[in-house]
């Protein structure tokens, strides 16, 4: 081998250990989501009727379906049985487990509200499909904020109550959710 590279005009590569340590100091930020550690909103940088249109969008693969079913045990045919929903049901195909799909529209939204700030997910509520997902939609969703109140047990974060929407390719609703959550608030400053 080194030969070869040799026999190219290449130098030979050398592996010898660095002595030298450069560390590089930042400027203090004002948070962590300044300094980049959090990418989600704090308790105390959200408004009520804000709405987050998120950039990721995801087509929901057969492979999603299939694994999500089988991972949580869910044999139900509208999910892995494509004769069955072919000549037994009015979709004439199999539909995505709604879980899955309730999963994806919660998980999408992380990045842009909750990475980082979350405490807990509280619980959601009111949780409809009013259309099914299929395999090969495309879904894009959309996060809007319904509420907020200060957490009268916790002085360093709030409970907010998010709206999320799923919409498919075609702008159908196809799912929806109120989801309630403990954030924290930004920082005290010492």
């Amino acid at each position: 081998m080194q030969a070869s590279v040799e026999a190219k005009g290449l130098a030979p590569h050398r592996t010898r250990p660095s002595t030298r340590t450069i560390k590089r100091q930042s400027p203090p930020a004002e948070s962590a989501r300044e300094a980049g550690e959090v990418a989600g909103l704090y308790f105390d940088e959200l408004a009520v009727g804000q709405v987050f249109r998120h950039a990721i969008r995801r087509t929901v693969t057969e492979s999603d379906n299939v694994w999500f079913s089988a991972l949580t045990h869910n044999p139900a045919q509208l999910h892995l049985d494509e004769h069955y929903c072919r000549t037994e049901t009015e979709f004439g195909q199999r539909i995505v487990n709604s879980v899955f799909t309730l999963g994806l529209m919660v998980g999408i939204s992380v990045g842009d509200t909750t990475l980082g700030t979350a405490v807990a997910n509280l619980g959601w509520d009111e949780v409809r499909f009013p259309k099914p997902v299929f395999h090969g939609d495309t879904l894009r969703i959309e996060t809007e904020v319904a509420e907020l109140r200060p957490s009268k047990s916790r002085p360093n974060a709030g409970i907010v109550t998010f709206l999320h929407r799923a919409y498919n390719q075609r702008d159908e609703l196809v799912a929806h959710c109120r989801r309630s959550g403990l954030q924290l608030k930004r920082p005290v400053k010492p």
